[in-house]
């Protein structure tokens, strides 16, 4: 067994690392270590070795109670952290109670010990393919105001990681208002650590940035609606010195694709305080009595062997308990996209003579990109009409798809199912399915507006209209893009007391889509896009094996971007294409040679215009 409860104490072990927290008397958790494994006797011998003593209250700290005069949980290492009762750092939850109360108190009532790891209500997870997983679910209770917390922690022992994730159950008999609830607390008993993350923008993805943690609140969060170029929801905190191959690191990912909120804070008493989670943002979810909401599931890992021991686990991890289907462990095809050699300019004579070349040279799948459909010409029109142009493919989709077949190779598809164009049929017949305010200004991005994926029935619209896409011809690869960021958060579908909400049901619905479509389509490989890197997260490989790591090609760019990548992803789940020379981004001359190393690095492909190239 890899997780043990020992008395009040519970100890979760992995090949090389140990996790440990214990019960107070006051029904706090306390966690104790995190670290290298380290020996625990079937008694606890050892356990208390580990624990803080505590002889009295520091300064002006507050204590929790009369009967604990020297417990500040301001400082002290928790499982779980709330406002109200003397802990002032970064917490774990808010919540506004029905009386109007911010104050929460939640305390050991149980705890269950399982070989289960069962399916999330409404998000993805990771999971082990007998269905077994190490789990520990501890439940906390508020007995002030009647609220459940779960803490579910599951041991994925062969790569030393461990994922947790929380649910929160409303049991009494008042609507609440939860303003945070995080997926991770790591409180660690000292200080000394970087952080590292990875942050960017639009064609200048995963930048590594490593900043001391020596006073304050770090943060490294998205509030773009997706994971977001700008910053990667994974990072490395390390110990000072550490290098690729020695010295202490972790890394932690968050499984969850929209607003993410990581940071680090270190307090005036020497402690860290680690989460991650959902960004708190603008977030506001009304819990009503009987309901419970959870929150995205966050895994870590820690190594004494650098940022390569560190990125060795999490690369197992993702390879065998987060990518899923028929394509896990399957090669992939090496693919020729039509983008940056036509654009929007296309049609079926083009793409054939397009195909023929890359058949000439050894591809094995032709992608038909952007300009298939609806009277798609640019940017300004047709997003949401997804029937083919017969202008463009006389025979459709199926005759394409047949002839390039027939050709020897295997055919995918672009869309962008999540957007639309005010210039659409699609808009003009439901102008209510976007996110906008009514009747007031909207900001745009690329001509389009997002898709209220917070309503079933546009769920059900995407879902029906890609399911005929994807009926339309022979279809083995689709390329699932998603260009802009949001900007005017409001759902015309929800009421104004839960536009707080819009954010977290946009990510629910978009999941919703995703699982149904996998599932009904299992034999395509899916690759996600959101403008290059924008959206680069475990809660994407749940359904799609491999996610296009940026729109930037060029191959000095991209090695850059790839190093990065590969700390915290294998590079089995990065798209890497050979493309034009001068590049299309930045201009580059840059030898063929290079450029195919490069992208050899990742899952190869790609974008040039091979009827151009000579000999």
């Amino acid at each position: 067994m890899s997780i043990r409860r020992i008395d009040q104490a519970f100890l979760l072990e992995t090949e090389h690392t140990s996790y440990l927290f214990q019960v107070l008397d006051t029904g706090h958790l306390e966690h104790l270590y995190y670290g290298r494994r380290v020996y625990i006797g079937a008694q606890g011998e050892g356990l208390q070795a580990l624990a803080e003593r505590r002889a009295f209250s520091l300064g002006n700290t507050n204590s929790y109670d009369s009967a604990h005069q020297s417990l500040t949980l301001e400082n002290i290492c928790l499982e779980m952290s709330a406002y109200g009762k003397g802990d002032i750092r970064e917490p774990f939850l808010e919540i506004t109670h029905a009386d109007g109360s911010y104050t929460s108190d939640f305390l050991f009532r149980e705890a269950q010990i399982s070989r289960e790891k069962p399916a999330y209500a409404t998000l993805p997870g990771s999971y082990s393919e007998d269905g077994n997983a190490e789990h520990l679910c501890v439940t906390l209770q508020d007995k002030g105001y009647g609220l459940e917390l779960e803490l579910h922690y599951y041991v994925y022992q062969e790569c030393d990681v461990i994922a947790r994730s929380c649910r929160l159950i409303n049991g009494s008999e008042s609507t609440v208002q939860v303003q945070r609830l995080m997926s991770l607390q790591l409180d660690l008993a000292d200080t000394g650590y970087v952080m590292t993350s990875f942050t960017g923008a639009w064609a200048r993805e995963m930048h590594r940035s490593d900043l001391p943690l020596q006073a304050g609140r770090t943060v490294n969060a998205s509030y773009t609606g997706t994971t977001s170029s700008r910053a990667n929801s994974f990072v490395m905190p390390s110990r000072k010195g550490t290098t690729e191959d020695t010295g202490e690191c972790m890394g932690f990912h968050l499984l969850y694709s929209g607003n993410h909120y990581e940071a680090a804070e270190v307090s005036p008493y020497g402690k860290t305080r680690l989460v991650t989670g959902m960004n708190p943002q603008s977030f506001c979810w009304q819990l009503a009595p009987g309901e419970a909401l959870e929150a995205p599931e966050a895994a870590f890992t820690w190594s004494g062997e650098g940022f390569n021991g560190m990125s060795g686990q999490l690369h197992e991890f993702i390879r065998e308990h987060i990518v899923r289907g028929q394509w896990k462990k399957k090669e992939r095809p090496v693919l020729l996209n039509s983008w940056e050699a036509a654009y929007f300019d296309i049609h079926e004579a083009k793409l054939l003579k397009l195909a023929r070349a890359g058949k000439s040279v050894g591809i094995e799948l032709f992608v038909m990109d952007d300009g298939w459909f609806g009277e798609r010409e640019d940017d300004t029109s047709s997003l949401g009409d997804w029937q083919e142009n017969r202008k463009k493919l006389p025979g459709g989709v199926a005759g394409l798809s047949k002839k390039i077949r027939e050709l020897g190779m295997d055919f995918g598809i672009w869309v962008e199912p999540e957007m639309v164009n005010t210039d659409s049929r699609l808009y003009r017949e439901h102008p209510d399915w976007t996110l906008e305010i009514p009747g007031k200004a909207h900001s745009e991005g690329r001509h389009q507006r997002l898709l209220d994926l917070t309503n079933p029935r546009v769920q059900d619209y995407i879902i029906d209209s890609m399911t005929k896409v994807f009926e339309s011809g022979e279809i083995s690869y689709v390329k699932w893009d998603m260009n802009r960021t949001f900007t005017d958060y409001y759902a015309p579908s929800l009421p104004p007391d839960r536009q707080g909400e819009v954010a977290h049901r946009y990510v629910l619905g978009l999941y919703r889509c995703m699982k149904v479509l996998t599932e009904r389509f299992p034999h395509i490989l899916f690759e996600g896009c959101s403008a290059g890197g924008n959206r680069f997260d475990p809660g994407i490989l749940c359904y799609f094996p491999q996610i296009w790591a940026s729109d930037n090609t060029d191959a000095l760019c991209r090695a850059k971007m790839q190093h990065s990548y590969s700390y915290g992803y294998p590079l089995s789940v990065l798209g890497a294409h050979v493309s034009g020379c001068p590049n299309h981004q930045t201009l580059r001359r840059t030898p063929l040679e290079s450029r195919f190393g490069v992208a050899a690095f990742g899952i190869f492909g790609y974008e040039c215009n091979l009827c151009d190239l000579s000999g």
